[in-house]
């Protein structure tokens, strides 16, 4: 999309928290032009997207930890959609910057409010595509969308967590996430429909629905008279597949996945584990019928070993297993370090961040460090043709910020 004279992508997204701000991370990963919309200061609190003050201070107090990394790449302009002229203003950049996509994860009660419903801006330019993430779809327009609200309401929060223990949330925020996974894609899938008939297009995310999409392996069972315990908490174990669980060590944890009766086979034939055999285990619907006393009888064999011994062991019999990494060992594995992503403080200092979810030819995996709040304001402004004269008067009418 950068490359030859092909037209860079560009991207307007009234942004914040985590969900939008992932989507239109993956957009600026490709090289497109990301602009991030916030408000202009409203006199009560602080200005702009809440989790620009969220996480230590980095370099100042607008840019802390925890907004970094979804935010690098950006542009970053202030402009007070409550005002008619602010609505007209956010209409004139969509044509004058030729703005393919444009992005909001607000309540869409305040779609029409803001003026950034689809029908007004894509009267503007007929072949926008718009983009949308909410709790539960247009249809629920004033429920709020947080990833632990929807983990709970999704059901995520029933399935996690060890079965005797509280429902419990997932490490990751997965549901902000899938969310922002899920306007990526689409707008994928508009774009390449928009190349074969010039129409944009309308994309609703729920966070809800994205999220019970991924529930396979769970929701389809409730027609096949499922047993409870095949649809809540089993703490590290995997419902159908014996023995796939986590087992202590001498000096910390094991992951070990048995996926088919062969492995089983193998796994029986390690030395020291032998004793975890018999008859009725070869299969996996005989090891179900005993899988708790396999679960005792594999940790007993394996909290005698060292984790480096185990790991061994299972490798030559090629049994699928895994450390358990901690987070400063996940970036230090070699399939993940040649390729993380980075960004530079003001001062030079390289920060190292996620890798890209795939590789990409020809993309660059440093950008540059996030906007200050409103700071691309004027710029954007000039090149949308309003002259200084105009941006003194939009900025003294409190229209526009930064």
């Amino acid at each position: 999309m950068g490359a030859g004279s092909m037209k860079r992508r560009t991207v307007l997204s009234m942004e914040q928290a985590l969900s939008l701000p992932y989507a239109t991370l993956r957009f600026a990963q490709l090289g497109w032009r990301v602009i991030r919309i916030e408000s202009t200061p409203s006199g009560g609190g602080l200005p702009g997207d809440p989790n620009r003050y969220i996480g230590g201070t980095v370099v100042d107090d607008d840019r802390r930890t925890y907004f970094i990394a979804p935010n690098v790449g950006k542009e970053a302009i202030a402009i007070n959609l409550k005002e008619p002229s602010g609505q007209a203003l956010l209409r004139k950049l969509i044509v004058d910057l030729d703005v393919d996509v444009f992005c909001c994860n607000t309540v869409p009660r305040r779609y029409q409010q803001l003026g950034i419903d689809y029908e007004t801006l894509a009267a503007a330019k007929p072949d926008l595509i718009w983009a949308g993430i909410s709790a539960m779809g247009p249809e629920y327009p004033d429920a709020p969308g947080y990833d632990p609200v929807i983990q709970a309401m999704a059901g995520y929060m029933e399935l996690t967590g060890a079965a005797d223990g509280p429902p419990t949330l997932a490490g990751v925020p997965v549901i902000d996430l899938k969310a922002g996974d899920e306007v990526y894609a689409n707008v994928m899938l508009a774009l390449a429909e928009r190349a074969e008939t010039g129409k944009g297009s309308r994309i609703d995310v729920s966070m809800l629905q994205a999220a019970a999409s991924w529930l396979l392996t769970t929701l389809p069972l409730l027609d096949f008279d499922c047993q409870p315990n095949e649809i809540t908490r089993c703490g590290n174990e995997h419902r159908k597949f014996i023995p796939t669980n986590v087992y202590p060590t001498q000096d910390g944890y094991i992951y070990m996945a048995i996926g088919s009766d062969v492995q089983w086979k193998r796994l029986s034939e390690i030395p020291g584990f032998a004793a975890i055999a018999n008859p009725v285990r070869a299969t996996n619907a005989g090891r179900h019928q005993e899988r708790e006393a396999i679960h005792r009888d594999m940790a007993a064999v394996t909290r005698t070993m060292l984790t480096a011994d185990v790991a061994a062991a299972f490798r030559a019999a090629t049994i699928p297993h895994a450390r358990i990494n901690d987070i400063p060992a996940v970036r230090g594995l070699e399939a993940i370090r040649s390729r993380l992503t980075t960004t530079r403080k003001p001062n030079g200092d390289a920060v190292r961040m996620q890798p890209m979810a795939v590789d990409l030819p020809g993309v660059s995996t440093e950008l540059s460090f996030p906007a200050k709040y409103g700071q691309d304001t004027l710029a954007i402004m000039k090149e949308a043709g309003v002259n200084a004269e105009d941006c003194a008067k939009l900025k003294e009418q409190g229209i526009i910020a930064g």
